[in-house]
């Protein structure tokens, strides 16, 4: 086989690029005892996955079985992907960060056969929730030592095994299961559940291989490029765009530490490609304020590089230039020449990703438009691309030359799009889930007969590009009968280094308030400035604490509609987080819990006096 076109399955994707390029980097993984970065060529991957797949028939694993995969990123990650792959079983993989209720929630759900965890601790809080768990038989703990748990059982006779003696004991002359078809399942992939209990997406291998190959007709990435995996492979995204696209490619992976050494990482590997959320691009951009933000001439000396670079970006993209971006740049410092500008600014700021970045792909959520403004505008050759896990996941994506970061670009080839009711964008391609697992009925809701997905957002198609405009279900309608998409509003706010969370409420109301967790050295900045004692809880609500916090959030969503625009605030410095029950592993808000919690704060904001 030499054509990419005409593989059908994962398996056969890996095997074509062993054999295309045996001896290429495939993957580079730190290692702590050596204190080194190892690389793995493809040819090896292929044995590698080979020792895993014998491991996993050895255990009974065959064809259609689930394995759920409880691992961070990394080589053991991919092999028991693979291997799983391979041997024509079912690879579920789990968000390492959900808690212990869910994810066995997801091992009843979808009958697990094995389970792959990094420590047995996790195995021991999943099993104390209680969930009865009849078909997991085998738990295999990564971080166990030769001979600490060598296939010993639990209560629930579920055989508990180390990594090294579960691959150890694996048969040599065990019979491996016939490769799998394309309409065999490739994954089946929980959503995060932000309203209820998390749904079962089934990708088949003809989903994920045709997402692979439309992508990379559209994305050509090469042998040479060098991805930064730090996203979670349980996220749909990486696992198309991070993980199968540069196999595809023949690109090398080289897996971050963590996201604390993230900085760290970028400055070592000095990636060519980064797949990321924006929130790794609004954890830099706030850190670049924070540094900057005690020396008022840098940060005039910013917005002058960032808005000459803005006008140079959408001036080479054939983009007019937004009459509220003219006069952004104020002060001596814009009549500064570019090549200076890049020198003092530019470079700086695109050194913190390696250097030498030349594709950097945001998706996942929406990219703030004051973000991505200021990375473009930097250099930063940064795409927004949209998708859902439903669709494999990617549908849509901008190009170098062809990049209106107020869309998310065209769709890809043989991705159909049509807008229906409510404006609702809906789509029909190959790559489309074959259905929810066991749950028909919520299929239905989304799949229609013809195989249209409704995707349940909001948007419109402008000379072939998508401008997503709001979740449906998450529109407010303020009892004035305005419409406000939340969603657009939080990044506007959070975009401001003040507020590190925000959530804006509003349904049936008069106007729109908003609740907002302060990052906590802006908090102090603003508290000693204001003359407040930072330390007790009640300067939060002091008066003059709350009208500065507005004037900012004015100020930052000076773009929206007035009617959009906050009118009263309650501050917190409690961030939200998945342990304490107000963020879906993926990072989206839990809106219903968000507003239980804060229902008493919300209602005083309605009945003040004069409201």
């Amino acid at each position: 086989m030499t054509d990419i076109d005409r593989v059908q399955t994962l398996p056969e994707l890996l095997a074509w690029r062993a054999t295309r390029s045996p001896q290429g980097e495939a993957y580079r993984e730190y290692e702590a005892g050596s204190r080194q970065w190892r690389s793995l060529c493809w040819r090896d991957v292929q044995t590698l996955v080979g020792q895993w797949q014998a491991a996993l028939a050895s255990s009974g694993v065959g064809r259609g079985a689930r394995v759920a995969i409880l691992l961070p990123n990394g080589l053991q990650a991919m092999s028991i992907d693979q291997a799983t792959l391979a041997q024509g079983a079912v690879p579920v993989p789990l968000h390492a960060i959900d808690n212990p209720g869910s994810i066995a929630y997801i091992l009843s759900d979808c009958e697990a056969s094995l389970l792959l965890v990094s420590q047995a601790e996790q195995w021991q809080k999943i099993r104390a929730v209680g969930t009865p768990l009849p078909a997991l038989r085998t738990v295999v703990v990564a971080g166990a030592a030769r001979g600490e748990l060598p296939g010993t059982a639990d209560a629930e006779d579920v055989r508990l095994i180390g990594l090294s003696d579960w691959l150890g004991a694996a048969q040599a002359d065990v019979a491996l299961a016939p490769p799998p078809g394309p309409e065999d399942l490739a994954a089946i992939v929980y959503t995060s559940g932000t309203t209820g209990k998390p749904k079962g997406v089934m990708l088949t291998h003809r989903n994920v291989i045709s997402n692979v190959q439309a992508v990379l007709a559209r994305i050509q990435p090469l042998e040479s490029d060098v991805f930064l995996s730090f996203l979670p492979l349980s996220h749909t995204f990486e696992r198309t765009a991070g993980y199968y696209l540069p196999i595809a490619a023949g690109s090398c992976v080289a897996y971050a530490r963590s996201v604390a050494q993230l900085g760290e990482d970028l400055q070592t590997v000095r990636p060519t490609v980064l797949i990321s959320v924006p929130r790794i691009y609004e954890r830099v951009h706030a850190k670049l304020l924070e540094t900057l933000s005690a020396t008022p001439w840098k940060l005039q000396l910013l917005e002058a590089a960032q808005a000459t670079g803005w006008r140079r970006f959408r001036a080479a993209q054939g983009l007019s230039i937004p009459a509220a971006d003219e006069g952004a740049a104020t002060g001596l410092w814009r009549l500064l020449p570019w090549p200076l500008l890049r020198a003092l600014v530019a470079r700086p700021l695109l050194a913190r990703f390696g250097g030498r970045v030349r594709v950097a792909v945001s998706g996942g959520a929406p990219l703030s438009p004051a973000i991505a403004r200021c990375f473009l505008g930097l250099g930063l050759p940064l795409l927004q691309g949209y998708g859902m896990t439903e669709t494999s996941p990617v549908l849509a994506v901008n190009l170098l030359d062809d990049n209106d970061p107020a869309t998310v670009g065209r769709a890809l080839p043989g991705v159909e799009t049509r807008i229906g009711e409510n404006r609702e964008l809906q789509v029909r391609a190959p790559s489309v889930m074959k259905g929810y697992w066991k749950r028909a009925d919520d299929t239905a809701r989304i799949l229609d007969a013809q195989g249209w997905l409704a995707t349940g957002d909001q948007a419109e198609i402008v000379d072939g590009r998508i401008r997503i405009l709001g979740r449906i279900k998450e529109i407010i309608v303020t009892s004035t009968g305005e419409k406000v998409p939340p969603g657009d509003l939080e990044l506007a706010i959070t975009a401001d280094p003040l507020f590190e969370q925000a959530f804006v409420v509003g349904e049936q109301r008069p106007f729109i308030a908003c609740v907002a967790v302060l990052q906590r050295e802006e908090w102090q900045r603003l508290a000693d400035d204001l003359g407040v004692d930072a330390q007790n809880e009640a300067s939060l609500a002091d008066a003059r604490v709350i009208k500065a916090a507005l004037t900012r959030i004015e100020q930052a969503t000076a773009s929206f509609a007035r009617y959009a625009v906050p009118r009263a605030l309650c501050l917190t410095l409690t961030p939200w987080t998945i342990e304490n029950g107000f963020m879906t592993p993926t990072l989206k808000l839990k809106r219903n819990n968000l507003m239980a919690h804060f229902n008493a704060d919300i209602e005083a904001l309605y009945q003040k006096p004069g409201r």
